[in-house]
């Protein structure tokens, strides 16, 4: 998130579009989570954030912090209420492979910045791919067309 004079404008990567996991010109929720904070007492500030027209951060929505209410959430570490992974094993979908991890493997970012792993492939590629293992915060997936 960026400070702009009176407004705050929130960066969506250009595979978050292409994946149609975020739309140009639809409006979303988001939340704004100080790390800090959040480790302490899993305290969050929430807002509503449209393309480059929406109001700003401040947190004045009055409403506590949610996903899009059609996911079901666990509670984390430090109590705050964490969405459950978007994805499932046995799913199958196309991502785009941004970087490689330590060991070589393919990282690709999808919903909410979730990192699904993929042995075997390379940056730039954009794999279709069944999640074989799902975490809290990683998943692992094989190519299944390239």
């Amino acid at each position: 998130m960026e400070s702009r004079g009176d407004d705050y404008v929130v960066t969506v990567p250009a595979s978050e579009i292409e994946h149609g996991s975020v739309s140009v010109g639809e409006t979303y929720r988001i939340a704004v989570l100080d790390r800090a904070e959040a480790a302490d007492d899993g305290a969050a500030a929430s807002a509503d954030s449209g393309a480059a027209s929406g109001p700003a951060a401040d947190g004045s929505s009055g409403e506590s912090p949610s996903d899009d209410g059609q996911r079901p959430t666990s509670r984390g570490a430090a109590g705050a209420v964490q969405p459950d992974p978007p994805v499932s094993e046995g799913e199958v979908r196309d991502v785009t492979i941004e970087t490689l991890g330590d060991k070589g493997d393919g990282i690709a970012k999808i919903e909410r910045g979730y990192v699904v792993i993929v042995p075997d492939a390379e940056p730039g590629e954009e794999p279709t791919v069944e999640i074989t293992s799902v975490r809290e915060n990683v998943s692992f997936a094989n190519v299944v067309e390239k």
